[in-house]
């Protein structure tokens, strides 16, 4: 039998790694917190019609990377490749509309069949914002707010560019959408097979290819901003301003587009130089048409995904894990009272680890390359006199400790460790000090 290896594309996170993951979805579940945005999920799979009418059957995604399959009830299923449009059908489905504004935040694994490359997998995990009913350009601003604020926390924020560009209303894209008509079919000849099919139906896509004779070709192309109606301008110039409000700096660029009859007004990415050409580490925009387009009632949207394996190669370090206590029994009589003793500690939240078998050294060795704090060490001697021997892996010390005592030692213990951290020279109860 061969060796069996992971599929193509997909990734074990193992214990050393997983901390980095955890480290940037319960950040952003923080931040998110702060801004009062509640958490949610979607199941991973949807009926695929969610995602062809949510992302365009033209769309990349939906006509070449997407997982579908038929099930036993011969329903036509799809992988999520992205959240946003479950969330959008989750708000149809359930009858959200009277809750709007509805501010949530989501994190969980998508799938898209495409080339693996740096920080993306054909498994690969998200954090997404989004907000439902709110139309107002102040939602575009809190909601790139939020994304600075993550990256900030992450330490990513000063590596990272916001790149902003304004898609306009409806009016606005109609007249672009003609004046792009007519520029394509003048160039046909130089187009590729890709945007020859997107000339009539999404021409705005054509502005994104990644072909390069099709970016020979975009390089004159109109620009959006110059078919900006007065009410398109002045949304921009209010998402401008609040930026600019908020300390949070960014570049205005023209080519940065969503190419589908329903995305309106501000598209964002921040991105980075530091992952090759894959340099988006977080992107999204205003989709005011969505929720209508999947037949639910028009209402405004707006929202962001960011690839957590990206952003897990670029944070800071996470936090050093709670160090674990280590219980050393010696004896049978030791190592059940070790058991009891071991649940009394994790219901006061002290971490604990307890050797399944080994002397006393061995024990001893596996602790110390666990980085405990303590070892609680426990024979007959100390069954015998109601105590166990304490020891200090940081100072090297050992004394007897009541068992009525080692939880509060332990946690007192921690407490101070806790204190030095922190800078302080001890933790002082005094109202009167405070």
């Amino acid at each position: 039998m061969s060796k069996l290896q992971p599929v193509r594309g997909t990734h074990d996170i193992l214990p050393d790694e997983f901390p980095r993951f955890a480290h940037v979805w319960n950040t952003a579940r923080e931040v998110a917190r702060l801004y009062g945005y509640a958490e949610m999920a979607t199941p991973i799979f949807e009926f695929t019609e969610l995602f062809a009418r949510g992302m365009g059957e033209t769309s990349d995604v939906v006509s070449k990377e997407m997982y579908s399959f038929t099930d036993r009830g011969d329903e036509g299923l799809t992988l999520r490749p992205e959240y946003t449009a479950g969330i959008c059908r989750a708000f149809i489905s359930n009858g959200l509309t009277q809750q709007v504004p509805l501010k949530v935040f989501a994190h969980g694994p998508m799938f898209r069949y495409e080339r693996p490359q740096k920080g993306r997998q054909r498994q690969f995990h998200q954090i997404d914002v989004e907000v439902l009913g709110a139309p107002e350009p102040e939602c575009d601003v809190e909601v790139i707010s939020l994304a600075a604020d993550i990256l900030q926390r992450l330490g990513i924020l000063d590596c990272c560019t916001l790149s902003l560009n304004s898609l306009g209303d409806p009016e606005s894209r109609t007249a672009y959408r003609k004046v792009l008509i007519d520029y394509y079919s003048a160039h046909k000849a130089k187009l590729s097979e890709d945007s020859l099919r997107r000339l009539e139906r999404n021409p705005m896509r054509i502005l994104d290819s990644k072909d390069e004779g099709d970016k020979a070709v975009n390089v004159n192309a109109p620009s959006l901003g110059d078919y900006l109606n007065t009410a398109a301008r002045d949304f921009f110039a209010a998402v401008k301003a609040g930026l600019e409000a908020s300390g949070i700096a960014f570049t205005v660029e023209p080519s940065l587009v969503r190419g589908l009859d329903y995305y309106t007004h501000t598209a964002f990415e921040f991105v980075t130089t530091h992952l090759g050409a894959q340099g988006t580490v977080i992107g999204g925009g205003r989709y005011d048409g969505l929720i209508e387009a999947l037949g639910g009632p028009p209402t405004a949207g707006i929202g962001w995904a960011g690839g957590i394996e990206r952003l897990a190669m670029l944070a800071n370090d996470p936090p050093k894990p709670e160090r674990p206590v280590a219980i050393v029994p010696m004896g049978e009589a030791a190592e059940r009272r070790a058991l009891a003793l071991a649940r009394e500690l994790r219901d006061a939240d002290v971490v604990v680890e307890l050797a399944y078998k080994g002397n006393m050294k061995r024990r001893l060795q596996r602790a110390n390359k666990l980085d405990a704090s303590h070892a609680l060490i426990l024979g007959d001697a100390e069954m015998a006199k109601g105590v166990v021997a304490l020891k200090n892996f940081d100072d090297g010390t050992q004394r007897e400790v009541a068992f009525a005592d080692i939880v509060e030692e332990l946690t007192v213990d921690a407490m101070g460790e806790l204190a030095d951290l922190m800078g302080l020279d001890g933790i002082d109860d005094d109202e009167d000090k405070r």
